[in-house]
């Protein structure tokens, strides 16, 4: 028998268990159905779906080395063949095995899946294969995977949108929406009947990953007003791209809006300093770094450390030039 996800969720919440009891590899494959028609697969970036009379609607499809496991978790709750899956975002750990899907569509007879994302998302398949040696060098480094190859095939959308759009499938309402992040192509979705919210890597239970120095800009300051936003939704399951899923609806309220916080907080000391004129280097031994935040079970800085946010938000306003004339 597996782990009741939920109630370990809950337990690492309320302080009773350690974060890592819920390591992202931890128990892959393995569901959590918050609603009769809703399942959690876990995973280094989990799957999640609900069921529509037309079919499932996917969010994510997960990597090119979970795909496989998710998918079988998924079809062995569901059997039937997907209809439209959603990308929250272009990362490779969440895009992977789309293939899958189509295939069992065509075994059941099905129309054929549809893909959408943000339109930003196809942009960020061509840089990735115009920079692909570069990805899997940072990549192998970053993970210690010194085997780790750089796909190079991508499966585009068929459909994008730039701000928002609804889909309406067998009888249910998805809201998708656009914001800027970790990545300049994410999309969260709401669910409104079953008020469900789907986050991607807006929220991850670990401080936001808003400063990977190896990394592409990532923008906190409009991070910050998505979980804003989010936290205004009232939702009462929240499934997110990593990590457990989340139930209740102050204490999704507080853990988004709590993010939103520590990101506020990183990135306006750091533009008020920058105001005054102050350089890189006395920017980032000044700023007064959340405590009371950063030890809470869901914003451990494990996977990204607050000074490399505050890094992250020099470079989105100030460039590459830190302030000391030695650079120049």
């Amino acid at each position: 028998m597996g782990t009741d996800l939920l109630e370990l969720s809950e337990r690492i919440w309320n302080g009773e268990a350690e974060p890592k009891a819920h390591h992202w590899f931890a128990h892959f494959g393995e569901i959590a159905t918050p609603l009769p028609d809703t399942v959690y697969v876990a995973a280094f970036s989990n799957v999640n779906a609900i069921a529509t009379a037309d079919g499932l609607v996917v969010v994510d499809t997960s990597s090119p080395v979970g795909t496989a496991k998710a998918h079988e978790s998924l079809r062995a709750w569901d059997p039937r063949p997907a209809h439209t899956i959603v990308y929250t975002h272009g990362h490779i750990d969440h895009v992977f095995g789309v293939e899958r899907y189509e295939a069992a569509a065509r075994d059941a007879g099905a129309p054929p899946v549809r893909v959408v994302a943000h339109e930003g998302v196809p942009a960020r398949f061509d840089r990735y294969i115009a920079t692909a040696g570069y990805n899997q060098v940072v990549n192998r480094r970053q993970f210690q995977l010194p085997d780790f190859e750089w796909p190079l095939d991508y499966r585009y959308p068929d459909e994008t949108y730039r701000d928002e759009q609804a889909l309406d499938i067998g009888g249910v309402r998805f809201e998708l929406h656009h914001a800027r992040g970790e990545t300049d192509d994410h999309t969260w979705v709401w669910q409104p009947d079953r008020r469900t919210l789907f986050c991607g890597d807006l929220f991850c239970w670990v401080s936001p990953n808003c400063g990977n120095p190896q990394k592409v800009q990532r923008y906190p300051k409009d991070w910050a007003v998505a979980l804003r936003t989010m936290a205004g939704m009232g939702a009462d399951v929240l499934l997110p791209g990593h990590g457990l899923p989340i139930v209740g609806t102050d204490r999704i309220s507080t853990s988004l809006s709590d993010a939103a916080t520590l990101l506020e907080s990183l990135h306006d000391q750091t533009v008020a300093m920058m105001n005054e004129g102050a350089r890189l280097d006395e920017i980032v031994h000044s700023v007064e770094y959340p405590q009371d935040l950063l030890e809470k079970p869901y914003l451990r800085p494990v996977y990204d450390e607050p000074e490399f946010v505050v890094r992250n938000t020099w470079r989105l306003y100030g460039g590459w030039y830190d302030g000391n004339p030695a650079r120049l």
